[in-house]
């Protein structure tokens, strides 16, 4: 591992790639979260991408006419790691600062963990990991604002979001039916349970109101997920697809409101700095194990940081 100062630079001259990597915090039968299993042992880790080559002209000559004169560079990319606690409140409250520049990050849940090297220009990529039901990896392409009526692991709800006369007359010409994820997350998280009606009336609305108001209802990732998905199905990989359900529930809520905070950070409403990607992960062994699962993280973050390296190369 390279060494690193005080002010996290290593002596490279290239600037290194600084990743945020966040899993949750325990809830219902998991004492220590599977997201968190698999992200753990990245934190404070470097790794290491082959830049581009780049010709090296000498003397005006032809780069062509001289094979050897190229020059083979290497860029770091620091790792950190975050748990988060699976309630509504803490993702409000820890998300915006993950943005800032430079980041404001809680102190670690973990006890065991060295403290967080914070990039004063702020985070290039902030990969969030949760946990789903059985089954292969899926990498989530759009966070949702509105849907979120199940209690978090404090037994709260999202917040009520205020709707117009419009919007409450667009939702009485009949509600939308839960989706097939939506429907397996509450059938896993049946303890959880869903708010009910009250009088007859529909649950209120419930997710991103006050300081959301200019986000739409779905925020698609900038990042090309199914490209990415492509590359580790090629790299070993094979149990991963994308997904355009998150499943209403706090994997979906920090996606949403991570997606919209680095717009924010940005100052632009359709487009961002630090780049955001989720990947859900299935419980441990079934079928994969945490080994694999942060094998797929790692790969994934590889990818990622050297697609950004190739889109920041001058064209000739």
């Amino acid at each position: 591992m390279p060494a690193i100062d005080v002010n996290g630079i290593s002596a490279s001259e290239v600037r290194p790639y600084h990743v945020l990597i966040t899993g949750f915090g325990p809830f219902s039968r998991y004492a220590v979260n599977p997201s968190w299993l698999a992200v753990k042992p990245l934190h404070n880790t470097v790794l290491t991408i082959d830049l581009p080559d780049e010709p090296v002209i000498i003397d005006d000559q032809d780069p062509k006419a001289e094979p050897s004169s190229f020059t083979q560079d290497t860029r770091d990319i620091y790792l950190s790691t975050l748990q988060v606690p699976v309630t509504y409140e803490d993702v409000l409250a820890i998300v915006p600062g993950l943005h800032a520049r430079p980041p404001v990050l809680p102190p670690s849940a973990d006890p065991d963990l060295p403290d967080i090297i914070l990039p004063a220009d702020g985070f290039d990529l902030i990969f969030h990991v949760g946990v789903a039901g059985r089954g292969p990896l899926r990498m989530e392409r759009v966070g949702h604002k509105f849907g979120y009526n199940m209690k978090d692991a404090s037994g709260s709800h999202a917040p009520i979001v205020r709707v117009t006369r419009e919007e409450s007359s667009n939702s009485n010409r009949g509600q939308s039916e839960p989706s097939e994820m939506e429907r397996m997350e509450r059938t896993r998280l049946s303890e959880y349970l869903i708010e009910p009606p009250v009088d007859g009336t529909e649950p209120p609305k419930r997710g991103f109101g006050k300081g959301y108001e200019a986000f739409p209802e779905e925020i698609f990732t900038e990042i090309d997920v199914e490209r990415l998905v492509h590359h580790l199905k090629k790299s070993g990989v094979e149990q991963i697809y994308s997904s355009l359900d998150a499943g209403h529930y706090l994997c979906d809520f920090i996606y949403y409101c991570s997606l919209a905070e680095s717009r924010r950070a940005s100052g632009k409403a359709d487009k961002s700095t630090t780049k955001v990607i989720f990947l859900h992960c299935p419980p441990v062994d079934q079928p994969l194990s945490t080994e694999e699962v942060t094998e797929a993280i790692k790969k994934s973050v590889v990818w990622l940081c050297g697609a950004a390296a190739k889109s920041t190369i001058p064209s000739s």
